[in-house]
């Protein structure tokens, strides 16, 4: 697909929150973000332009062709509620950024913004009155495929890939140099552009709650702990000092935005923590699946015969995703949550659970995000699609953690209890498991998965 390159250049910038810089970029950057220390996707063996996908929504497009599927247009909302009805898109996601980071940005205000919906593979956002609905979609092998979708009525609605430009946005430190997502918050002044002279937060599991959500509108409470969304930059002389505690324990945003031009009156704090952990989560895992592959496809010889160098290149993200998927660097919160709308209970009612009723999508809430620290995105096909050695490394390294073998301080938030419980729960749950963890299983009589 060839579209023009003001088009092309427009679209690289997606609903998860990104600068407007890249409006700016000139067509030689096609060839600069080669050559700026990212990790090599066009060529052997990645080959992430030309490598058949298959995502969710390039799923749903090939029964779209067949016409085993039909997506219903709404005159409100046009194709975004039979969007997210086959992708299997819970309304309850939704979460509203106002701020001006997206290539429609003409269109985005506080008074209207931008909704996005999410579930463990995809992520959708729509500008109300927008052109076009944006999308994000997890192949297992490639990481983050970006599609747009007309908004106008058609006989056949076509989810198009976007190509080369997308990635001069999405391909970021942010994004740890991989095509991926990221969210960011920003000092936003009234109209939603950034406070000149301001810094910006890249957000995640790992970031305090006083950097996170600015730009975005966030509803539920919270107790006395503070965040940076809701509000606005009012003094453009010292504009890092937000009012933040006018904008905290919103539980109406009717004085804000008419919510009744969007699909729920709510932007869910719990959604926006889980949304925080799951995006760096999914690069994380593609970084893994990008390295690992790079390294044999350098070293022409199977992984057992790989240098020391050659093991390091899949072994450190091995080790970060590994410490990311247990939590190990999570910024505590000092006070209960609670959000406004039924996500925290459909999330935690999607399992799966252990004969003891257990599930890793059960939400703490009080201390920490969840009750059992440890990924839910374990189950996904992304991390099943792990190639080897990295995916034997990290069931490895879990197996040392879980099991209390490895002691680090970096794992010290973690209790016994919590590892003993993590442990019983993917032994009874996760298909798939190394001969190693079997064999624990076996020599301690815990129940595995069938």
């Amino acid at each position: 697909m060839h579209w023009p390159i003001s088009t092309r250049l427009r679209w690289g910038i997606l609903a998860t929150g990104f600068s407007l810089a890249c409006l700016t970029l000139p067509a030689r950057a096609q060839i600069a973000v080669r050559n700026q220390g990212y990790v090599p996707f066009s060529e052997e063996p990645i080959n992430y332009r030309t490598q058949e996908v298959t995502d969710p929504v390039a799923k749903l497009q090939k029964l779209l062709d067949h016409g085993d599927v039909k997506l219903n247009y709404d005159p409100t909302h046009g194709y975004l509620k039979a969007v997210l009805e086959k992708l299997e898109v819970p309304l309850s996601t939704q979460t509203l950024v106002f701020s001006k980071t997206s290539f429609q940005y003409k269109k985005i205000s506080p008074q209207a913004p931008r909704a996005l919906y999410f579930n463990d593979d995809v992520y959708v956002g729509q500008v109300h009155d927008g052109k076009v609905l944006e999308f994000v979609s997890f192949d297992p092998m490639q990481g983050a495929i970006f599609y747009i979708m007309d908004e106008r009525q058609s006989d056949h609605p076509v989810f198009q890939r976007a190509e080369l430009d997308c990635t001069q946005c999405h391909i970021a430190a942010g994004t740890r140099g991989i095509p991926g997502v990221l969210l960011r918050s920003i000092f936003t002044t009234p109209t939603g552009t950034q406070a000149a002279r301001t810094e910006s937060f890249i957000t995640s599991q790992q970031s305090p709650l006083k950097e996170r959500w600015g730009g975005w509108y966030v509803t539920g409470t919270h107790g006395a702990q503070t965040h940076m969304g809701n509000v606005f930059v009012q003094d453009t002389e010292h504009p890092d000092r937000l009012d933040r505690a006018a904008g905290a324990n919103v539980t109406d945003l009717s004085k804000h935005v008419n919510t009744a031009a969007y699909l729920t009156g709510s932007s869910d704090i719990v959604a926006h923590l889980v949304l925080g952990h799951q995006t760096q989560m999914h690069n994380l895992i593609t970084l893994t699946n990008y390295q690992t592959r790079l390294a044999l496809y350098a070293a022409h010889q199977p992984a057992s015969a790989l240098s020391n160098d050659q093991r390091k290149q899949y072994q450190k993200p091995a080790e970060e995703l590994v410490r990311y998927l247990l939590f190990a660097n999570e910024a505590p919160l000092e006070s209960p949550v609670h959000g406004d709308s039924a996500f925290a209970q459909e999330f935690a009612a999607r399992g799966p659970r252990d004969p003891q009723g257990r599930s890793l999508r059960d939400f703490d809430l009080h201390t920490r995000i969840f009750k059992y620290p440890c990924s839910y995105l374990i189950y996904s096909e992304a991390f099943d699609a792990l190639p080897e050695p990295a995916k034997g490394y990290v069931y490895h390294r879990l197996l040392e953690v879980l099991t209390g073998r490895e002691q680090s301080p970096d794992f010290a938030k973690l209790t016994g209890e919590d590892r003993r419980a993590i442990l019983e729960i993917l032994l009874a749950t996760k298909p798939g498991l190394p001969d190693e963890w079997k064999q624990y299983q076996q020599s301690n009589s815990l129940r595995a998965a069938n």
